[in-house]
């Protein structure tokens, strides 16, 4: 079925995807930690925002891996990353002893941002 949707690249589109869905599998089998550390950056109601975020990554990335529902699976990692890079891994607040840490994942956030927003491209089928 030919719905004017093209499907990017299947490598980098599964290693992407995989790659969120794994790195939500992480926080979910240590999600105490995950609370902590979304506490730790001010996160109002970390206990519910945490599991929820997490879980908007896993569900997300299967959607890319798979490419089903790509305008909203795209559209929820562009979000995310949107939401998450710039609270969560704010390096040019952290302490001395974080500040390294946060700024790898944050540039490892703003890396993969910009890919989601070339898939979520994809998915409304620009040229």
């Amino acid at each position: 079925m030919d719905d004017g949707i093209s499907k990017p690249s299947t490598i980098g589109r599964v290693l992407f995807g995989l790659g969120l869905t794994l790195q939500a599998s992480e926080d979910f089998r240590d999600m105490d930690e995950t609370i902590e550390y979304a506490e730790s950056a001010d996160v109002p109601m970390p206990e519910l925002l945490a599991p929820l975020a997490s879980g908007m990554m896993f569900i997300s990335g299967l959607g890319v891996v798979l490419w089903r529902f790509p305008r909203l699976s795209t559209g929820a990692t562009v979000s995310f990353l949107a939401i998450v890079t710039s609270t969560m891994h704010d390096f040019w607040n952290a302490d001395e002893e974080s500040r390294d840490g946060e700024r790898l994942a944050f540039f490892g956030n703003l890396a993969m941002f910009g890919a989601a927003l070339v898939f979520l491209r994809e998915a409304y089928g620009y040229e």
